[in-house]
This record gives structure tokens, sequence and C-alpha cells, in this order.
């Protein structure tokens, strides 16, 4: 073992010592945050520490030539750096954050958790900054005003995905002092599998496999829809590709052979377990974009039939959860 998988142990826990007890972080914390005066830190940037040594040098200029000007100037300036502490501290004290739209994704798909930036005072605070390890967001806030912003992340795996550690910074009014605050909301998005790219057409009600979810019945003709490759060569309405070159396939509603089974224990034996999420995945969208009605059959557990939006995300939710450890972590 090298002395870096030694080190990795003791090196992690002191880091979080030092999140909890310096920057107050907690795993979660539950939402809204208010930033009070004991999490706010303050320290000068690159450009205040240079503004720091300008004027100790300025100091030890006018105490060496008796220069009244140069104290003057010394001290003028050295009460500015001051108030802008003062500024920089005040940005952020009492700034609310609170939950925003947390749309679910597929897997592959940039997460986007939503936050709101509250505060009631009736001056503007300017040139906050949002940031967490993979997206930034810069804003102003108007007086006394909810402001929403977006934060984004890259979706790896399905499962719930966390915001993780956001800072909220500013460096106002003079860019000479940084004040921040370190917070890990209680934030979860749903991420879904990935759908399948090329699926083949999946089994009806009476275990066809010729049938497509693109047909919700053989009884009504609905109308035209764009060519999907999943498509048998009997959809395509070769009248309309003619008119058109377009190509189109033929979509149809009602009877009751419409009813579509998605059955985990229907697919090939030799198809991975993350590989029939994603092909049941994509039956799922792909029925719920043709108003389909459809079931379907995961172990222990059944849902439909039925159709619609909602059964749609029920369905991608069984889904993304299917055989996690930590799916009862998080609710919707």
């Amino acid at each position: 073992m090298t002395p870096g998988h030694l080190l990795a142990g003791p090196l992690t826990r002191l880091r979080h010592t030092i999140d909890r007890r310096l920057f107050r972080l907690r795993p979660a914390e539950a939402l809204p945050i208010r930033l009070r005066q004991r999490r706010i830190f303050v320290l000068p940037t690159r450009a205040g520490w240079v503004f720091g040594l300008t004027l100790f040098a300025m100091l030890l200029a006018s105490i060496n030539y008796t220069l009244s000007l140069g104290f003057a100037l010394t001290f003028l300036l050295a009460g500015i750096g001051i108030t802008s502490i003062f500024h920089a501290f005040r940005t952020l004290l009492g700034l609310e954050i609170a939950a925003g739209p947390l749309p679910p994704v597929h897997s592959g798909e940039p997460a986007q958790f939503g936050l709101v930036l509250s505060h009631h005072r009736h001056t503007a605070r300017e040139a906050i900054v949002v940031r967490t390890a993979h997206s930034t967001v810069a804003l102003d806030l108007p007086p006394d005003t909810h402001t929403p912003l977006t934060l984004s992340a890259p979706t790896p795996a399905r499962g719930w995905q966390r915001v993780g550690r956001i800072t909220i910074e500013t460096v106002f009014p003079l860019g000479l002092i940084r004040a921040w605050s370190v917070l890990t909301p209680d934030l979860a998005l749903l991420v879904y599998p990935t759908p399948e790219t090329s699926a083949p057409p999946p089994p009806n009600a009476a275990g066809s496999a010729g049938r497509t979810h693109a047909s919700s019945g053989d009884d009504d003709f609905a109308g035209l829809r764009a060519h999907r490759p999943t498509d048998s060569p009997r959809q395509i309405a070769w009248k309309a590709v003619a008119r058109s070159g377009t190509l189109v396939a033929k979509q149809f509603q009602g009877g009751a052979g419409g009813l579509l089974i998605f059955d985990w224990h229907q697919l090939p034996a030799a198809l991975p377990g993350e590989a029939r999420l994603q092909r049941l995945a994509r039956w799922v969208v792909d029925a719920a974009r043709d108003d389909a009605r459809w079931t379907l059959r995961l172990p222990g557990q059944t849902l439909g039939p039925d159709r619609g939006a909602q059964h749609r995300h029920r369905c991608l939710r069984a889904l993304a959860l299917f055989r996690l450890n930590d799916h009862a972590q998080a609710t919707d």
C-alpha cells in the first residue's frame, strides 16, 4: 500500500472535521437556509493583499519622510479598505436560500438544480456568485425580491443525485475583500435511466413482438408522426413519403389491442440489468409520447395499465430506483 493510500483516510477525516467545525457544514441541511453572521467568512482577495502591502509601504515612506499628506492619503485608503469589508459582509448577511424546480432528467443529460435567493432589504445586493463543483452563476438581487437561478451538473448514473456543496460569495464593492459562505443543502434530483438508442419494438398484451408502441390500437387512424428506427415497414406511410420526401409513420388510437406490456422477465436472459432498464425506459418514453396504454412489470412491482404523464413518471421513477440501496433516502 502506498503512502498516499495510508494518508487518504486521515486526510478525509481531517477535511470533514474542518468542514464541520470551521464552516459549520452538516451532511445535508434542510431548506430554506438563512445566512447569519457566524456562517459568513471574510478574507482579502489577491488584489486586497496587494492593496494592503501598498498601504504598508506608503505608511513606511510617510514615517520616514514625515509626509503629512502621505499619512492622510494612507489612512484615507485604509478607511476605504475597511469599509469594503463591511459592505462585502453585509451583501450576504440575511440572504435566504430556498429550493426551486427540480425537474427529473435522464442519465447523461445535465441536471438542473433550481434555487431561489430571497432577501427583504430595500437596497440591492450586487455581484453575488453562486458556485458548485460543476456550475457557476453570477447575479444581482434587486431590492426586496425572490430571484430564481439554476445550477447544472452532469448525471453519470440513475437514481437520486444531490447538488453537493454550494459556495455563495461576493467581492462587492471594490474586489478587495471576499465574503463567502459554504452550505450543503438537502437538495436531490431524480435521474431516470438513459433510454436505449435503438430498442426493438415491445410486445403487446398478447405477447406479439410485431406491434410497436407507436400504435395504441388497431381501429382508428390518428395521423402521422416522425419515423423512428424501431418502426416496421408496414407502419411507414409510403404515400405521404412519396409526396413530401420525409419519412413518416402511421399512428393509431383506440381499440382493446392497444395495451402494451413491458415485462422485465420477458427480456432476453443475456441482457444485463442496466441494459434492461434502458430498454424499458425507451419503451415507456415512446409509449407516453404516443399516448398509449401500457403496463410495466418489474420484479416485485407492477405499474398500470395506465397512460399519461403521471404514469410515465411513476414508471421511470421505478426504473431509476430499481435495486438502489439509497432509494429510501429521498422522496418526490
